[in-house]
């Protein structure tokens, strides 16, 4: 069986890391035909539009997407090419593990924690105009139907994977209306799972439970802008943004990101850091049903994370470069391979 998937490279760093992660997935034995695309400036400079035409085409056909970084400007230019995808095939879901890798030093080992945030609406979506010079209008827009989406994913996703407890993040003592009927949904949803632990907590109270202590939340759940925060700042408790998968889900799609920088300062030099990409494209072969493949690449991984000179440089110890480490990983597989025979 060949799977297609929609490839999109990004830019910066973006085509360095996808092409080790590309090598590293094709290494397992399972047969993708990939179906190549740029977006972003890279796309407009050649076709007029950020996301081509036949880029939305594509993800139509094929149902998943392994999306590289893109560049999105701050304060002016393009849209978020993220968001626009996202609202597009209503990829209602961010899914972000954050778990420990060897070998990176952190403040906290062990941490297994997931977050899980809406997706499509929000102050995150962007809903923006001035309504005279000098004043500007953000909209929230918060709905049921959203809310109580995303619920049900945490919820099943929990019972499914024998996780035990979920928190709401939410912002409601202040924002009683919009985030108030995020916790109602939340809460209705809850009285059909008892069997898991189900708190609330105020974001910024949250924050800083999480430095002093992570080891108390299983899986958070909450809307769009406060997931953006939150998930980043638990990246920080497995060495950053480099080292996290992510994958953007819905009832059709799922596209499947690196979500650090494109770094356009270190791209081309062979330098770059492709775990949060690989990473990625784990959940992804889980995602198409691949769970060997998957097991097979996440042990590899571990244990090249056990070798510091096989690292990239960005990592204390670090000696390889991108297509080196790839080689690494790769190499790691074959010797499993070797042993099971």
């Amino acid at each position: 069986m060949s799977h297609k998937v929609t490839l999109i490279p990004g830019d910066g760093i973006g085509p360095e890391v996808s092409q080790a992660t590309v090598r590293i997935l094709e290494a397992t034995g399972v047969k993708f035909e990939w179906e190549s695309f740029a977006v972003g400036a890279d796309a407009f400079e050649k076709h007029g539009e950020y996301i081509p035409k036949e880029v939305i085409e594509s993800i139509e056909r094929t149902h998943v997407g392994l999306k590289g970084p893109v560049t999105t400007p701050v304060g002016g230019g393009f849209s978020s090419i993220n968001v626009a995808l996202r609202q597009k095939f209503e990829l209602y879901a961010n899914f972000r593990p954050i778990r420990n890798l060897p070998h990176i030093p952190t403040r906290y080992p062990d941490v297994d924690l997931i977050i899980v945030r809406e997706n499509t609406e929000s102050l995150y979506s962007g809903l923006e105009h001035e309504v005279v010079p000098g004043v500007v209008e953000s909209l929230k827009i918060i709905t049921e139907k959203a809310s109580t989406r995303i619920a049900k994913f945490a919820f099943e996703y929990a019972r499914k994977n024998q996780r035990k407890k979920i928190h709401a993040i939410h912002k409601a003592n202040i924002m009683k209306l919009s985030d108030g009927l995020f916790l109602r949904c939340c809460r209705t949803v809850a009285k059909g799972f008892p069997e898991i632990t189900y708190g609330e907590h105020i974001v910024d109270n949250t924050c800083m439970q999480l430095v002093m202590n992570p080891y108390q939340y299983d899986m958070l759940v909450m809307e769009n802008l406060y997931g953006d925060i939150i998930s980043d700042l638990c990246a920080a408790f497995v060495g950053g943004l480099g080292f996290v998968p992510s994958a953007n889900l819905g009832d059709h799609c799922a596209i499947f990101e690196a979500v650090h920088g494109s770094a356009p300062d270190i791209a081309g030099k062979n330098i770059a850091n492709p775990t949060a990409l690989l990473r990625s494209g784990l959940l992804m072969l889980r995602h198409l049903g691949e769970f060997d493949a998957s097991t097979q690449i996440r042990n590899a991984l571990e244990k090249v994370y056990r070798h510091p000179e096989k690292l990239t440089k960005d990592i204390p110890g670090g000696q390889a470069g991108t297509s080196q480490f790839a080689d690494a990983v790769i190499e790691e597989m074959e010797k499993a391979k070797t042993a099971s025979v």
